[in-house]
């Protein structure tokens, strides 16, 4: 939305409610704007967290003050003079509810990035009127109940009541879409005496007589006409003569031949352009789809006279007989007697030099109408400059969903490149850092290994590899919690450590907690043939090297004979048990731990050393939790 909507509530919760009120609201909001610019686009969410912020301030709800909203900028658009535009759009309230679309058009080529909804009328009495709205934008229903009364009070001096009959949510070209309808109660009893005063004088005491429908395509060269099945059954005699096809022409869905423009956001259906009637409707007359239909249905078979010459040359835009797609704008007309809607329009030309890419003359425009003089004037048409601004919002709209793309795709590179790499590596790789080996002091390795898979088929070795899985990822997702690095997997074995990348000092308790939680959670698992699913830990603390290795799949490595120390460890462990080195008990405090001496092991390459089992944790009051079996 644009900032002048969120001036208008700036301004007023100040003047009404205070400074210090708005600099709370402020805070509460989490607004990164103190000033809002008359014509920047903000998100749309700002006016709900504002109104949010305003309900927890005030005692008041959220609905009281968005529908504050829509009064303030009522209130507040007078100041830049458009109250004019209103009153100048009828003399009745009803007037300009049937006005609101063409409105929203004209201030298009100032807010041109403007997302304004539609609006119709569909039952109007003495009493007021049902209004039908439409919006991509949820939760404005109350802000627009309040711009309806303000602006029915202020321009009207009408005192208009406002309730919601319904609301669905519905999506059209693929967006979602509200739909409210409203009854307005409001005294409308002098809109429907000129309503029926302009009726009667319609009806004249001698009825004139009937005229031909060709007449009134004649006359309307560029015009077309509708069934309620949206299908062609009649067409204005300039459409035919460009198209020098008539036959295939009626009878097809008027969608295959024609693209709504204008109003945005709508269908093209019957209902909407019956309701819509006092809405100016720009229409694109899609003539290279046609002309192909044409030459498609005139090669299946018909006379060589009547064949259309329709090759690729005469389809490029940059040739001489160019197809260019014209712009027809002008008002939908339902005829009662014929049960069909004709739409009355004339074609958007910008100066003399776009004639010919149309195909068109001077003679072919209306001669009571304007036209000729505007194309020889050199008046153009706004269409132009509306069309660039579409194409540039379009084109903004792509850029956004490619920055979303971007960042979306981004972060899972991130996400790759953090499994495979730790963070604080990568971030200096970023920075241009050539080398990252590092020597550390002390960390602590854990191995654990997966025990009693064996497979001989190819079915039996799916059924591993889905047990693996499921234990892996198990133990991928206690990583984070335990402040451990995953530093790879081969085969049935796991390995992690902590203390680095990142040093810290508690490198063994995060690794003895880690160990019993994954003893704990690995029960939960069902190995082949549902089958419990056991492993064996090793753990063992020392000094170390790490850095990373491999270009083309980069890995994290640790080197060094604490790692094979810590490998002998698992190797000689027990299933169901956590097998650590004096090293590592002597850094687990002894009040927190169950630990259980083993006794001296032979280790390949280090002889004989003493050892023992990480049997549980210790709760405050005493007790034991994550207790694996225990062996002495």
């Amino acid at each position: 939305m644009y900032g002048m909507l969120l001036e208008s509530v700036q301004h007023f919760i100040k003047e009404e409610y205070g400074e210090e009120t708005w600099l709370k609201v402020q805070q509460l909001a989490c607004l990164k704007h103190s000033v809002f610019n008359t014509h920047q686009v903000y998100n749309d969410h700002i006016m709900s967290d504002i109104a949010k912020a305003c309900a927890k301030a005030t005692n008041k709800s959220y609905d009281f003050f968005m529908q504050f909203f829509g009064k303030c900028f009522v209130r507040y658009f007078s100041h830049f003079g458009y109250d004019n535009t209103i009153k100048a759009t009828g003399r009745y309230f009803a007037d300009f509810l049937q006005s609101v679309d063409n409105i929203h058009s004209q201030f298009r080529l100032s807010y041109p990035k403007m997302k304004s909804p539609s609006m119709y009328l569909t039952d109007v009495d003495d009493k007021g009127c049902v209004l039908v709205y439409r919006s991509t934008r949820q939760g404005f229903t109350e802000y627009l109940r309040g711009l309806l009364i303000q602006v029915g009070n202020d321009v009207f001096n009408l005192k208009v009541n406002v309730k919601v009959i319904e609301s669905t949510l519905s999506q059209t070209s693929g967006r979602n879409i509200v739909i409210v309808t409203f009854r307005l109660d409001f005294d409308n009893e002098h809109y429907m005496l000129d309503k029926k005063k302009k009726e009667a004088q319609l009806k004249i005491k001698n009825s004139l007589a009937p005229f031909s429908c060709q007449l009134l395509l004649k006359w309307f060269p560029f015009a077309v006409m509708m069934s309620k099945e949206m299908h062609i059954i009649g067409a204005g005699i300039k459409v035919i003569e460009l198209l020098n096809w008539k036959k295939d022409l009626y009878g097809q869905p008027i969608t295959k031949c024609f693209r709504l423009r204008r109003p945005k956001g709508i269908s093209f259906t019957w209902k909407n352009a019956f309701y819509l009637q006092s809405v100016m409707f720009e229409i694109e007359f899609i003539r290279g789809e046609v002309l192909l239909m044409a030459s498609g249905a005139n090669d299946a078979g018909g006379s060589k006279e009547n064949k259309m010459e329709a090759s690729p040359y005469r389809l490029r835009r940059d040739s001489h007989c160019v197809v260019k797609n014209i712009l027809l704008r002008g008002q939908m007309r339902y005829l009662q007697d014929m049960d069909a809607i004709i739409f009355l329009c004339s074609p958007l030309i910008n100066d003399l030099d776009e004639l010919p890419e149309l195909g068109l003359y001077l003679n072919d425009l209306n001669h009571h109408g304007l036209s000729r003089e505007m194309v020889l004037a050199g008046w153009q048409h706004n269409s132009k400059l509306e069309l660039l601004f579409d194409r540039a919002e379009q084109k903004t709209t792509e850029l956004e969903h490619n920055y979303d793309l971007l960042d979306e795709w981004k972060r899972r590179g991130d996400d790759l490149l953090y499994s495979m790499i730790p963070k604080s590596v990568a971030d200096r790789l970023r920075v241009g850092e050539t080398s990252t080996c590092e020597s550390f002091d002390s960390v602590t390795i854990l191995f654990c290994e997966l025990v009693g898979f064996i497979s001989e088929t190819v079915a039996e070795t799916m059924h591993v590899v889905t047990a693996m899985n499921a234990a892996f990822s198990c133990f991928d997702e206690l990583m984070d919690k335990f402040n451990v690095y995953k530093v790879e997997t081969v085969d049935k074995v796991y390995m992690a450590a902590s203390g680095a990348p990142e040093r810290n000092k508690t490198h063994a308790v995060d690794v003895a907690d880690l160990a019993l939680s994954m003893m704990q959670n690995v029960k939960k698992i069902q190995g082949p043939h549902g089958m419990p699913v056991e492993i064996r830990i090793g753990i063992h603390t020392g000094a170390a090297v790490a850095g990373v290795v491999g270009i083309k799949v980069p890995r994290y490595c640790f080197f060094g004979d604490t790692v094979n120390t810590a490998s002998r460890m698992q190797s000689t462990s027990i299933p169901g048990m956590i097998h650590i080195s004096l090293c590592t008990k002597n850094l687990l405090p002894p009040d927190r731990y169950t630990i259980n001496a083993r006794g001296s092991v032979t280790i390949k390459g280090k002889g004989e050393m003493e050892t023992f089992f990480l049997c549980n944790r210790l709760e405050a009051n005493g007790d034991a939790r994550n207790s694996p079996t225990q062996v002495t």
